[in-house]
């Protein structure tokens, strides 16, 4: 029995929105290495990822601000240098083949599983000296920078990067680290969607499919996320990551096979 298209791309992004509100990835991480399976370019894949991603985001955004886990200081120090470099990412993509964007997607997925677990093993121990407001603006801008050119170039909503370096340079814990990333990916996903609509990247009729499955998803997964103890989300975000990769390496080596 063959699945109709939309049925999947809905159900698709029911996951993805699950996963975003859980675990503050699951947006592109998600959505791009599935419509790649079936048979969409990577770019208008990356493309139409962030227009289902703002959708996504914005439901779970909502959900977390009803429940009082949004702090509007954080997510406008790491959303506003986002928003630039989401414009930056959009732009280079195009000059990328494939399935380099594809090997460096994976390659980005492994490195964040090492920045969590650098945390992990930083917990307990005292930092040589208290952080500075000069060095928490550094840091918020190079996360937030990071964040937005990630977005931009390989359709995510910058999640995978923000939450891992939210942890390491600006000592949140995991949780609110989800929660902040998600308010930014808002900020990171307009920008990145305006950016790969000037060069026609995005199938709105398909993206507005994985985005209503993605709100959807949202408003479980951000309902569901203080319930669980933070290793747990730790290691659920770890190993999501890792699938991920796999996938997309393994999608990568199909693309130079043929």
């Amino acid at each position: 029995m063959n699945v109709p298209l939309d049925l999947i791309l809905l159900l698709g992004g029911l996951v993805s929105g699950m996963l975003a509100g859980i675990l503050g990835i699951g947006g592109g991480s998600v959505l791009v290495p599935l419509m790649v399976y079936l048979g969409f370019t990577p770019i208008n894949a990356i493309g139409t990822s962030s227009l289902a991603i703002l959708l996504t985001s914005l439901s779970g955004s909502i959900q977390n601000w009803r429940m009082g886990y949004i702090d509007w200081s954080k997510i406008s120090s790491l959303g506003l240098p986002a928003l630039l470099a989401a414009q930056l990412g959009a732009a280079l993509a195009q000059y990328i083949s494939a399935q380099w964007l594809l090997f460096g997607f994976a390659a980005l997925m492994l490195t964040n599983i090492y920045l969590v677990g650098l945390k992990q093993q930083l917990i307990g121990t005292k930092s040589s000296a208290p952080a500075t407001k000069k060095r928490k603006l550094l840091s918020s801008t190079l996360t937030g920078s990071l964040a937005g050119l990630v977005a931009g170039l390989v359709g995510v909503g910058g999640g995978a990067i923000m939450v891992p370096l939210q942890m390491l340079l600006l000592g949140e814990t995991i949780k609110v680290a989800i929660q902040t990333s998600l308010g930014v990916v808002v900020l990171t996903a307009v920008s990145a969607t305006i950016g790969h609509s000037i060069n026609g990247h995005v199938l709105f009729s398909q993206g507005i499919i994985l985005g209503i499955g993605g709100l959807l998803g949202a408003q479980f997964g951000t309902r569901y996320l203080p319930k669980l103890p933070d290793k747990v989300v730790s290691n659920l975000f770890r190993l999501t990551l890792f699938l991920i990769s796999i996938y997309s390496f393994i999608q990568g080596l199909n693309i130079s096979r043929n």
